[in-house]
């Protein structure tokens, strides 16, 4: 399809916005001249912004690169210090106890607003991909979500509706975050933000019905990593409601604490948005993601063992999570635990049972710590992790009013990779890869939550997995028997593990993008210059093969 609006910008100069992807069934309704119009003001009036953002990101960066540390920011010590508090949080949003993530196909909405949980994380992010079936199917879905209007047949015949016998989990989107342009959506020419593309056509579409209904429009933030990004954020919703006459304060934001630099400004964060903030969530795996990234080059200080043994127990981990919980609850806001990546299988109980334990486990610990709430990837799991905060919140919401004054945590607290116990395995090596491939590969076909043994994988844990490889071998990281962590090594792990899931998938193997994944993993993993997101090369090639 081509489709094709124009808007006046803040200069009164007309800009020019197409879409150049294909039809989509619905997406009618969602890419109207009007929607479009608001998106290319998006673009135009905040566009700039956000790139000298992303710029100053890469500045940041080559001057941690050179002294191998971060802070607090001195010049923000007034915000820090002051005695301020964010707007109060909306009825709908008191108690997030229980909150179920996903992507936002069909069914998952379906099942996600069914499932018991307080909230549904509609990810539009991490859990999905931007191919543009999933970027206008996911409007879709949410539009008639929200109106009520939704179901779904699957292909063996099983119908899914919404309840209506039982209250459905409040929406919180998650859109694309800073970094990424949606090559579909163009004005004047070039890539619009994909954060704009999805921010905008879900506001314009239903921030005025989901007040109607007695909600909001609320949001999940990613992937910031200043509260300069979060200021930006702050002002396309103040020009998001003064354009569409939508009270001032009703957008409601959670931000994902999910990078080491954010981590030292989440007073900062919380006080830029503090009109529109909800809370803060722990998002532990893109966090950890973001530690690496960050310091993959500061030496074996900062080089972690295998994934699979560094959790929220991990000192720096336990300091960041415990900051959060502080910083929020001083300031009158919730803060939101991470996802625990085990899930059940409802064919092998012995499964079943590890990871209702391991979530159960973890959610205690969350709860004690005086998270408000936490996050779940699986239906199943909401009454494990509602049983856990029920216990600690009974009939309260929440406990915002437990402000943890006994915690104390410095700049190297929050530093302290290499305390972090474990060793490098092989078979985290191998583990690691695995990952990597089986995940590259769905994300090509256009899943970006999946299933790997018991575990959801996205692209967080996708990014960890490719990362890790390249810390080790740039650092020259031994295994715990001794052998060198190489490229020739990485290689011929790719070799055995390729023709392992060669195996396991049989004949249609060669049918699906493994090849394609196993270059894209190469790219990632050990080109000499490392790539700060996986997911943009990947994209690239999405696009690259719908084109003629």
């Amino acid at each position: 399809m081509t489709a094709h609006a124009t808007q006046d910008d803040e200069r009164g100069t007309e800009v020019d916005i197409r879409v150049t992807g294909h039809d989509v069934t619905g997406g009618e309704k969602i890419l109207t001249p009007e929607a479009l119009g608001f998106v290319a003001e998006l673009q135009a009036r905040f566009g700039s912004r956000r790139d000298e953002l992303l710029a100053a990101r890469r500045t940041r960066r080559e001057q941690v690169s050179s002294t191998g540390r971060l802070d607090f920011l001195p010049e923000t010590a007034e915000v820090r210090e002051g005695d301020w508090r964010v707007a109060p949080v909306p009825a709908d949003l008191q108690d997030r106890r229980v909150e179920m993530t996903g992507p936002t196909d069909r069914k998952m909405t379906i099942n996600a607003l069914n499932s018991g949980a307080r909230v549904w994380l509609a990810d539009m992010e991490d859990a999905s991909t931007p191919h543009w079936d999933n970027v206008v199917g996911g409007q879709v879905n949410l539009y008639d979500a929200i109106r009520r209007d939704i179901s779904f047949t699957s292909p063996e015949g099983k119908s899914y509706e919404l309840r209506t016998d039982q209250r459905l989990a409040t929406i919180v989107m998650r859109p694309r975050g800073w970094h990424f342009d949606d090559q579909h959506v163009l004005v004047d020419g070039r890539p619009v933000g994909g954060a704009f593309v999805d921010f905008g056509l879900y506001f314009f579409h239903n921030a005025a019905q989901l007040l109607a209904r007695g909600s909001g429009p609320y949001f999940y933030l990613p992937k910031m990593e200043s509260h300069l990004e979060a200021r930006l954020w702050n002002d396309v919703f103040t020009f998001a409601q003064e354009r569409l006459e939508i009270p001032h304060g009703t957008v409601r934001a959670t931000v994902l604490i999910e990078t080491i630099p954010a981590a030292f400004e989440m007073d900062e964060i919380l006080y830029e948005l503090r009109d529109h903030i909800a809370g803060l969530n722990a998002g532990r795996w893109d966090y950890l993601f973001s530690v690496i990234k960050y310091f993959r080059d500061s030496g074996e200080a900062f080089v972690l063992p295998d994934r699979n043994v560094v959790g929220m127990t991990s000192p720096f981990m336990r300091a960041y999570a415990e900051l959060l919980v502080k910083t929020c609850h001083r300031r009158g806001a919730h803060a939101v635990g991470g996802m625990s990546a085990f899930i059940p299988s409802r064919k092998d109980q012995e499964v079943n049972a590890r990871a209702f334990a391991k979530v159960r486990e973890d959610k205690e610990r969350e709860a004690g710590q005086g998270f408000d709430g936490s996050w779940v990837a699986h239906p199943d799991l909401v009454p494990v992790c509602q049983e856990v905060f029920d216990r600690v919140l009974g009939d309260k919401p929440n406990q915002v009013d437990r402000l943890r004054d006994d915690v104390e945590v410095t700049a190297d607290d929050l530093l302290d990779v290499a305390s972090t116990p474990g060793d490098i395995t092989r078979a985290g090596l191998h583990g690691n890869v695995e990952v990597a491939l089986l995940y590259l590969e769905a994300w090509l076909r256009g899943s970006g939550a999946v299933g790997i043994h018991n575990l959801m994988e996205d692209a967080a844990t996708a990014e960890i997995s490719r990362s890790q490889i390249w810390q080790w071998v740039r650092n020259g990281s031994k295994l715990d028997d001794g052998t060198v962590v190489t490229e020739a090594l990485v290689r011929e792990v790719l070799d055995a593990e390729m023709e392992h899931i060669r195996e396991q998938v049989g004949e249609g193997f060669d049918e699906r993008p493994f090849a394609q994944a196993r270059q894209l993993f190469e790219e990632v993993a050990l080109a000499e210059e490392y790539a700060d997101f996986l997911t943009l090369p990947a994209y690239e090639a999405v696009v690259s093969g719908e084109k003629p």
